[in-house]
């Protein structure tokens, strides 16, 4: 009989980029736990069955309910809980009801008892208030009974064709060691570009293009086979329709450009960091964020589509975003990329599996 597969419960999980990527893994994902009703019924949709679960983490009893939702013992939790609600000023009181997002995926862990947890958040988080976030994060899970590990990790460096940093926490139970982090894939010299990652996709340089189309032409890349394996037809890949004006002021940002390269006077109204940036076809995306209108197609003069971003954070094909195009587009720039969390999920897998290959066998 083959070996049961590993259960997960994701923690925030909108649309569910981690959950995709531990799913690709090897693991069995139970649950999806958010209250954004359109990422959630994306997650619904996309993984083999996993219950979505529409609840408010800040209520006291949020884990109560995900544990009767799980149904099961839960083997993995991941998490991406937004910071925003730190409080650490004057007091620096961690448990300032304020900060109830952190502190609930600390419960959860606490009353789950998971054998393994990843919490990702955004790089700065290790900087917070001098490093007390993080190190309260690491010390309280410590005494949880985990061997906590810390990195920051860029998502181009594991086959994405993107620069997004992002901080990750794994922690194991004791008993499975201490947890190293998978060793990249990808170096600068041979990280995925755009051109690479979305060069195949029908151009609708003249058309808006419609929810549910196909191909119009063949992969050429690995990664663009890779997006294309089991997909029928070609989702979210809608242009945004730009006034002529808008579209004059986009031809003259340069490929790799920005706000800087405009004339004088010109897009005076979004002149901040990510403004009116053009990807570059031979380099790998910015990181890739909610709003959608901040970047440019490194050829088109138009805002990337929602399947544009999406291969861009390593979502395949096949995976179907619901919602309003507003809605999808936040649910993209929200996401874990799924490629990152295949490789973070495989690792853990390892851990965990060598030491129930090794209670198996002392048994036989």
């Amino acid at each position: 009989m083959a070996d049961k597969k590993l259960k997960v419960v994701d923690l925030f999980s909108g649309c569910g980029g981690l959950s995709k990527g531990f799913i690709d893994a090897g693991f069995d994902v139970l649950l999806g736990v958010d209250n954004d009703k359109a990422a959630l019924e994306t997650f619904r949709v996309n993984h083999n069955g996993a219950k979505a679960l529409d609840i408010d983490l800040f209520a006291k009893n949020a884990v109560d309910e995900i544990k009767k939702a799980a149904g099961s013992a839960v083997d993995v939790i991941v998490a991406g809980p937004p910071c925003q609600g730190f409080s650490l000023t004057g007091t620096r009181n961690f448990d300032d009801k304020r900060n109830r997002l952190y502190l609930s995926v600390i419960e959860a862990v606490n009353k789950l008892k998971p054998k393994a947890f990843l919490i990702e958040n955004v790089p700065g988080l290790a900087r917070l208030y001098g490093g007390a976030v993080k190190d309260e994060i690491i010390n309280r899970l410590s005494k949880s009974g985990y061997n906590v590990s810390m990195k920051i990790l860029t998502a181009a460096d594991y086959g994405v064709p993107q620069v997004r940093t992002r901080v990750v926490f794994v922690g194991l139970q004791k008993k499975y060691g201490t947890f190293e982090f998978p060793a990249p894939t990808n170096s600068p010299a041979d990280y995925v570009s755009c051109e690479s990652a979305i060069g195949d996709l029908p151009a609708l340089d003249m058309e808006l293009g419609v929810e549910e189309s196909e191909y119009d032409g063949v992969a050429k890349t690995d990664y663009q086979r890779r997006m294309r394996r089991g997909a029928k037809k070609l989702y979210n890949h809608v242009a945004t329709k730009h006034t002529d004006l808008v579209k004059s002021v986009i031809s003259l940002v340069p490929e790799g450009g920005n706000h800087k390269d405009l004339p004088p006077g010109v897009g005076t109204s979004r002149k901040f960091n990510e403004a009116w940036t053009r990807y570059h076809s031979k380099k790998p995306s910015r990181t890739i964020d909610t709003g959608h209108r901040n970047h440019f197609h490194y050829k088109y003069n138009r805002i990337p589509t929602v399947r544009e971003n999406a291969r861009l954070q390593s979502f395949p094909d096949n995976f179907r975003f619901l919602g309003t195009r507003t809605e999808q587009n936040r649910q993209v720039g929200n996401a874990v990329p799924p490629l990152l969390g295949y490789h973070i999920g495989r690792q853990i897998l390892r851990y965990l599996n060598e030491k129930r290959y090794a209670k198996k066998k002392s048994k036989n």
